[in-house]
């Protein structure tokens, strides 16, 4: 590899964090589109302003057929173009509908940069490798959060919600220029024919591979809490609770200590390895899950709002420690499958995430029990899934 380590994985960061900046920070100005658009105050129809920018991670399984033909650069290369259009014309919007529509193309073009980010540390690393490696991009892209929600606030202070919804745009065409000394990271021999019976057979290898399945599935059920969270973040903190004002500090901190627990995962992952440190990771989100619950139910939804912050922003941070170890374990042993099996991936927890997240947020116009409920559910299989995976004998390749 050409480029430097430190120099490949800020750039990595810099892809993935296009996705995290498409959302996070447009969540300060939805009071503000909600009165363009004249929807009510109370309304969650914003909420599917990120749940159309998730599904369209649908494209993903396009786009890995792709890249294993053609190479990572060419579907990189096609992914910019789609967010920044997409995300200029959702600004530009003169209705809700019409912004759902470019929200759904602009997250097509995020499932292509973050298809390929996925894909090209995958050429490169294998196994705790990978683990570590994700863990370092993560800890860098998380600082999205902690940022993104002030600049909206800061963006709308001297000018409107448009100028909010244009900055990730923006901020694309500066990383894709930086993205053009990016090599390619598989070579033109380890490439594979684009035909229907080829790709076929790479999608059912993909799914019958049971390490692929069993951490795909981990990762799609904690992203269904995560993107309902996120989705309802700005309903919950103004609207549930009544403190508007609260949320820019609420969600930095919580983006804070997500990317503190994505730093220390680095660590636990070197030391005790992906396997060992997911499942001890899950286990502490499903008691935490357990514990919201119980109070929740026992004394009134919603529960006092420190408790139902400490307890999401834990399972938060332990969500984004556990997605590298478990992108790990469900790609490591993927070979030169890594753009589709990536691309099934990305399409599991993106799409099918943010398909049940929109619903569990729709549910949530009063109280958060929907989402506290999916937070335990969830975390009660995922620990399941985790524990009952046995270690296969080594045949990773990069």
């Amino acid at each position: 590899m050409k480029m430097k380590p430190g120099e490949f994985i800020a750039l990595s960061a810099c892809t993935m964090t296009l996705t995290a900046l498409g959302i996070d920070i447009m969540l300060p100005a939805f009071g503000e589109v909600r009165k363009h658009f004249g929807l009510s105050t109370g309304s969650t129809d914003t909420a599917q302003i990120i749940s159309f920018f998730f599904m369209g991670q649908v494209a993903q399984i396009v786009f890995g057929a792709l890249s294993d033909r053609f190479g990572r650069i060419a579907i990189l290369r096609i992914g910019f173009p789609l967010y920044i259009i997409g995300g200029i014309i959702a600004a530009m919007a003169p209705d809700l509908p019409t912004m759902l529509v470019a929200r759904f193309f602009a997250g097509m073009g995020a499932s292509a940069v973050f298809m390929t980010t996925i894909a090209g540390v995958r050429d490169r690393f294998v196994g705790d490798e990978m683990a570590r490696i994700l863990s370092l991009i993560f800890t860098i892209f998380l600082f999205t959060p902690v940022i993104a929600p002030f600049l909206g606030l800061a963006i709308m202070s001297v000018g409107s919600w448009q100028m909010v919804f244009l900055a990730p745009p923006l901020f694309a065409v500066a990383v894709f220029l930086w993205s053009l000394r990016l090599e390619e990271s598989l070579p033109a021999a380890q490439r594979t024919p684009l035909s229907r019976t080829h790709v076929g057979r790479s999608i059912v290898r993909v799914l019958s591979n049971r390490a692929f399945l069993r951490y795909t599935t981990v990762t799609t059920l904690l992203f269904t809490a995560l993107s309902s969270y996120v989705s309802s973040s700005e309903h919950i903190v103004g609207e549930i609770y009544g403190k508007p004002e609260l949320f820019a500090w609420i969600f930095a901190g919580m983006g804070a200590t997500m990317s503190l627990c994505a730093l220390l995962n680095s660590r636990l992952s070197a030391r005790y390895g992906a396997r060992r440190t997911i499942k001890w990771l899950l286990s502490i989100y499903t008691v935490v899950g357990a514990v919201l619950l119980v109070c929740t139910w026992a004394f009134g939804d919603p529960p006092q709002m420190p408790l139902f912050f400490i307890a999401v922003t834990t399972m938060l941070a332990i969500n984004l420690a556990v997605e590298p170890n478990s992108s790990a374990l469900a790609l490591g042993p993927m070979g030169n499958m890594a753009g589709m099996a990536s691309a099934i991936y990305g399409t599991c927890f993106f799409f099918v995430g943010a398909l049940i997240g929109s619903v569990t947020s729709h549910l949530m116009a009063h109280g958060v029990f929907p989402l506290v409920l999916c937070f335990f559910v969830f975390g009660l299989v995922s620990v399941l899934l985790a524990f009952g995976d046995r270690p296969q004998p080594a045949t990773e390749t990069p």
